[in-house]
């Protein structure tokens, strides 16, 4: 597998390397020169195999050669070993439950594979690895177990004060050994702002060997297709292949997932990428004007982006081309009204609890069946945290119907440890030379 810049095509390197720089110095984002195309007998037959033969399927055709078949189908089963069920809601509608590994998140599915390529890649008595991490809510827990104890790696979240829930708080400064959280007095562009100038900085590259575990890291792209193609999979069982995806969306590595899964041919009739207020994305398939804007807080903490870093990727998956996005993507934004009143439909509806991340997403679903009702297709709407998450934002009949998951419950009694900064970059940057 090679691949270059989004800001240099020319620039031409493997996968460990990708893996390992996570972003390239020119600060464009790691894109795979070739997205091979899966044969059409596999995806005619799709129905027919699992959650880990279809991952290791698509993971053997992105990365050739990079990892041998071998070591990775292990590496796959090891990773990928929990469900993401499509519950049928009604008769077109499905909710994909993507909250059932250890940090009950979708981000599980980029974490722990990232984690185990990079500790097959890493060789004893390397210099330490230091993995940076942003997170606006769930990516950071995922990160944390991920890497938790893995030998030779550090790692470091980042996260901003007072915008993640107490649950996704405790999941990043309860882990102690090779985990370090920071507490941002800021927004999660300015968390994300800091990690980025850590790649850019001399110094720092000098003296410490720098990774980042967001979805800037093109190994915790790979494995969010997964779910896509296994998604569409359990769709077929039941007959139905024209299928639309509703994508929660905040940085866009989610649905940028799914268009390269798209790319790699998938038959997707359209996907469709739902965001709270901080909505720069539809704005710019609106107007073809893109003006990233600072993020403002909301109940779907975990979208809460300005300055969406995946936007690029899925730019360059259509060259650069709106107008090609357009043919394949739709947008909306909702408020956090509209969300709380989603999260109560939802529940009337189809007695289910709904994140509110998970909830836009149904929202979006519903406002395309609205523009498309002389269609027939089937709706998958993306789940991508556990309810429990998020205590505050239902009301009280709703929340008593959450159930709360053993690991959720063994972290209350648990102490927190967190470093508490500003974001002043030169603060960061004496943190991280003298851990």
């Amino acid at each position: 597998m090679r691949l270059y810049s989004t800001n240099n095509k020319e620039l031409n390197v493997d996968f460990a390397t990708a893996v390992f720089n996570s972003m390239p110095q020119d600060k464009g984002l790691y894109m795979p020169v070739e997205i091979p195309q899966l044969d059409a007998d596999f995806i005619e037959n799709i129905g027919s195999y699992s959650l880990p033969e279809i991952a290791f399927k698509v993971a053997s055709a992105l990365l050739g050669d990079a990892i041998p078949a071998a070591a990775l189908k292990a590496l796959v089963e090891d990773a990928i070993n929990f469900d993401a069920p499509a519950r049928k809601l009604d008769e077109n509608t499905y909710v994909l439950e993507l909250f059932h590994g250890p940090s009950l998140a979708f981000k599980d599915f980029g974490a722990r594979f990232m984690s185990r390529v990079m500790a097959y890649f890493l060789k004893d008595g390397e210099q330490l690895l230091d993995v940076l991490v942003a997170t606006s809510g769930d990516t950071g827990g995922a990160v944390a177990l991920g890497f938790l104890g893995v030998p030779n790696t550090r790692v470091t979240i980042l996260y901003p004060k007072g915008k993640v829930s107490e649950i996704q708080e405790l999941q990043l400064c309860t882990n102690g050994q090779n985990i370090h959280a920071i507490e941002i007095d800021g927004t999660f562009d300015d968390c994300q702002h800091l990690v980025k100038q850590a790649f850019a900085d001399a110094d720092l590259n000098e003296k410490l060997r720098l990774t980042s575990a967001n979805s800037i890291n093109i190994s915790r792209l790979i494995p969010q297709t997964f779910y896509y193609f296994n998604a569409y999979a359990q769709l077929a069982r039941e007959g139905k292949k024209k299928v639309v995806f509703a994508v929660p969306s905040g940085n866009f590595g989610n649905i940028a997932a799914g268009l390269m899964a798209y790319k790699m041919g998938l038959p997707v009739h359209q996907f469709i990428a739902a965001t709270n207020a901080n909505d720069t994305v539809p704005r710019f398939l609106e107007s073809g004007v893109y003006q990233t804007r600072p993020s403002v807080q909301t109940y779907a903490n975990a979208m809460d982006v300005g300055a969406p870093s995946n936007w690029v990727r899925i730019m360059d998956l259509f060259d650069d081309s709106r107008e090609e996005v357009l043919k394949v993507v739709s947008s909306s934004r909702y408020t956090d009204e509209e969300t709380l009143q989603a999260i109560k439909d939802i529940d009337q509806q189809y007695n289910y609890v709904a994140c509110p991340h998970t909830a836009i997403a149904w929202l979006a679903l519903e406002g395309y069946k609205r523009a498309h009702a002389e269609e027939n297709f089937a709706g998958v709407f993306l789940s991508t945290a556990h309810a429990c998450k998020f205590p505050d934002i239902f009301p009280e009949d709703i929340a008593a119907k959450i159930e709360i998951p053993a690991q959720v419950l063994e972290l209350i009694d648990k102490e927190k440890g967190a470093t508490v900064m500003d974001t002043d970059f030169k603060n960061f940057k004496n943190y991280l030379l003298n851990l």
